[in-house]
């Protein structure tokens, strides 16, 4: 099989994007625009990074569940009737069918085409009529199970059973993060599940840029957080499976609205240094947060294609903000201002990536306000590099 796209030329083309961030350039456009380098993007990152799929709280009891899909892998997250929480392959192991769809709560699993039942833990219950079908044994024919960890309250799920835990390698992300206790922190599933026809990376690119804050986002919603004052760790480790950017505020406990202040009840544990700034933090491939005083937003990136990937994104609160009277005011409010700020940031990620497929698109310099995004490219770019050079030894038998 020959490779007209990738070759050694692109992956050593990409080692000056993890120089410093004074030196460093963009990734090759064609990373965010061909469909080869997706399928390869498949394997050198999501058949072996943990993926974020929700919240733990999306399925609290035995019987709930809820599905996903990414990188062309439909998911089913699911509470077994022993209260262990498992992902597993929604494609039913007959004929392919998907057998479940959407969240609630089920008994088990039946394929709505030939009703082959599955348990929650995704054994197979019961095949019907495949009785005079030679050497079939219905514990061959189980969901495939994956691997499930649980960070912050987060559920991400890897396909390689064999991969390296999750939560040690986020250790310098969780001391940032601390003061919000984000395991606790609560909100709504997200009802709508969004879909974009631009590259993963573009958006979690725009999630990470505080460069642009003070530019496309000037005005009264946005300018109590001033790009020049962005900071960016250089503390973190080399195996380190997230990253994140500070931002200090003009004053203490800013948020994202008319008020440009704290609406809901503060995040208890957070010192009077933090509350004067904002955190914005990443575990790609699919998890992006922006961190105020008194809510924090989450994005769930789950890519579907070379140009395409769709979206959870919802909000935190501490436990006691429902309580108020006028919580769902105050919440209005706020969607209303972050709305008119995200949809600056739709529009750039639309634009950016019809110029990612000129003839001209540039591999561009970064600022020093740019650093989160050289720091994503040091999580890249080693595994770009060490798949393409796993897949030359093995001449491409896998790919």
């Amino acid at each position: 099989m020959t490779h007209p796209i990738l070759n050694d030329a692109l992956f050593d083309a990409m080692k000056t994007s993890v120089l410093p961030t004074e030196e460093a350039e963009s990734l090759p456009p064609l990373c965010y625009t061909d469909a080869e380098f997706y399928q390869f993007e498949k394997e050198a990152i999501f058949s072996k990074e943990w993926l974020c799929v929700g919240r733990e709280t999306w399925a609290a009891h035995p019987g709930d569940y809820f599905t996903s899909f990414i990188a062309d892998e439909p998911l089913i997250v699911a509470r077994g009737r022993d209260g262990v929480l498992r992902a597993m392959s929604s494609v039913c192991q007959h004929r392919a069918m998907l057998v479940a769809e959407g969240s609630g709560k089920a008994r088990a699993f039946v394929c709505p085409y030939h009703h082959w039942t599955y348990a929650l833990d995704g054994s197979l219950a019961s095949a019907p009529a495949m009785e005079k079908s030679c050497k079939f044994h219905k514990e061959n024919f189980n969901l495939p199970v994956f691997a499930l960890e649980i960070w912050e309250g987060f559920v991400f799920i890897n396909f390689d059973q064999n991969a390296a835990p999750l939560a040690p390698r986020l250790t310098k992300v969780s001391e940032v993060l601390k003061g919000y206790n984000l395991s606790q922190a609560e909100g709504e599933k997200p009802t709508e599940e969004l879909s974009y026809p631009w590259n993963w990376k573009v958006m979690f690119e725009n999630n990470n840029d505080g460069y642009h804050a003070s530019k496309l986002h000037q005005g009264p919603l946005h300018d109590f957080i001033p790009s020049e004052l962005a900071e960016f760790p250089d503390d973190l480790p080399d195996n380190t499976a997230g990253y994140y950017r500070t931002n200090r505020t003009l004053h203490p406990d800013a948020a994202f609205n008319a008020t440009q202040r704290a609406v809901f009840p503060i995040f208890p544990d957070l010192t009077a240094d933090e509350r004067h700034r904002m955190v914005f933090a990443n575990v790609p491939p699919t998890l992006s947060l922006v961190m105020t005083t008194d809510s924090i937003i989450y994005l769930i990136l789950r890519a579907d294609g070379p140009e395409s990937h769709r979206v959870d994104q919802g909000v935190l609160t501490t436990k006691q903000a429902k309580s108020d009277p006028a919580y769902q005011q105050k919440m209005a409010m706020s969607f209303l201002a972050a709305s008119e700020i995200i949809d600056q940031d739709l529009h750039v990620d639309e634009m950016v990536q019809i110029g990612l497929r000129s003839r001209f698109a540039p591999r561009g310099r970064y600022s020093w306000q740019e650093g989160a995004q050289r720091l994503f490219n040091t999580w890249l770019v080693p595994r770009y590099c060490d798949t393409w050079n796993k897949l030359k030894r093995k001449d491409f038998t896998e790919f």
